[in-house]
């Protein structure tokens, strides 16, 4: 899920912070996974992988591989100032995405899972909110999409341990814009015919836009890595 956040411009170790779910004190601006993670390409809309469903993780619990490829998928986020991202956004067929998200009560939720399942909510009276919503595979498109307020997805972290997370408000919206990717439906998929021709249009203006300021990220983040001279 995109432009949400400016880059970099992440809450102070003083925010409370909730990582794989648990409760973390002193939890750092950037998370470990984005200094050793590398810069992948993001897919856009129209390219096969983001529109088939992407296949279930098995025997890459617990590799090295794997680690990497959570760092940079971490990586990648940040510098295309994305609250989540899917491993088919950066070319990966596999059931995983990451998150770097705030709710409506000011707590970050910074995690992983892979082979996720949303808990499908039965409660009559469920109850839709409808926000904003971007997707850095539709780079500068913002449109209204209505999602439940409450998300429970189960799953595994990436050395396979069983992982629950539950979201509300705009952190429940994260979890089921990135589950749906990895469905292979994209967010503009749920919206009809005029708002998905008016996010196509959003995305055609400001496509250059969007990732001019890319670059000037991943050039900063290169820049932190640099090491001293003298």
């Amino acid at each position: 899920m995109g432009d949400v956040h400016e880059g970099f411009d992440r809450p102070g170790a003083s925010a409370r912070v909730l990582v794989q779910g648990q409760p973390v004190e002193g939890y750092p601006a950037l998370p470990p996974e984005v200094g050793r993670g590398s810069v992948l390409r993001v897919t856009e809309i129209g390219e096969e992988i983001l529109h088939r469903p992407s296949r279930p993780a098995d025997a890459e619990f617990g590799t090295p591989e794997l680690a990497m490829l959570v760092d940079d998928m971490f990586a990648t986020m940040y510098i295309a100032a994305g609250a989540g991202l899917a491993a088919n956004q950066v070319g990966v067929d596999l059931r995983l995405f990451v998150w770097d998200c705030m709710d409506e009560d000011g707590v970050r939720h910074v995690g992983h899972i892979l082979n996720p399942v949303v808990e499908e909510d039965t409660t009559r009276g469920r109850r839709l909110i409808e926000d904003v919503e971007g997707c850095l595979s539709v780079p500068g498109a913002t449109v209204d999409v209505a999602r439940p307020a409450r998300s429970v997805v189960h799953g595994y972290d990436k050395d396979g341990k069983p992982l629950t997370i539950e979201g509300f408000g705009y952190f429940a919206r994260c979890l089921q814009h990135e589950a749906d990717h990895l469905e292979g439906r994209l967010y503009v998929d749920r919206l009809a015919k005029r708002d998905r021709k008016d996010a196509l249009r959003q995305m055609a203006d400001r496509h250059d836009a969007v990732f001019a300021k890319r670059r000037i990220l991943t050039d900063k983040l290169l820049a932190g890595r640099a090491p001293e001279v003298g």
